[in-house]
């Protein structure tokens, strides 16, 4: 058994998905590969995630270690901006397999090419 954030998994796979898995935990991750994004673009970078599930989904990761949330109040508006923690930072190389990955089924599989 692995344990991480209280958290049993019987396998590291379990638990990396447990991390990780879902439908937008990783899509979140690859967009903050670039670098510090603020909420507003990030929900302009994922148009189809809902508000409420993109806060879940960034409080999980800001639980988990993964990413950094910093407010700003200083003067208003109020800002907030989303990155990756060093422990984050270790994933890149996962999501951007997983990417690659992706990009392969597309264009050699299925002979479509997307454009980002």
């Amino acid at each position: 058994m692995y344990k991480f954030k209280g958290k049993e998994y019987p396998c590291c796979a379990s638990l990396t998905m447990g991390v990780i898995g879902g439908k937008w935990k990783t899509v979140i991750l690859f967009h903050l590969i670039e670098g510090t994004l603020r909420y507003s673009e990030l929900r302009k970078q994922m148009p189809t995630v809902t508000e409420r599930t993109l806060s879940l989904q960034l409080k999980t990761l800001e639980e988990d270690g993964i990413v950094k949330r910093k407010v700003y109040t200083s003067k208003p508006p109020l800002k907030v901006e989303y990155s990756l923690t060093d422990f984050g930072k270790t994933l890149i190389p996962l999501i951007k397999s997983i990417a690659d990955w992706g990009v392969y089924v597309v264009t050699k599989k299925e002979g479509v090419v997307l454009k980002n």
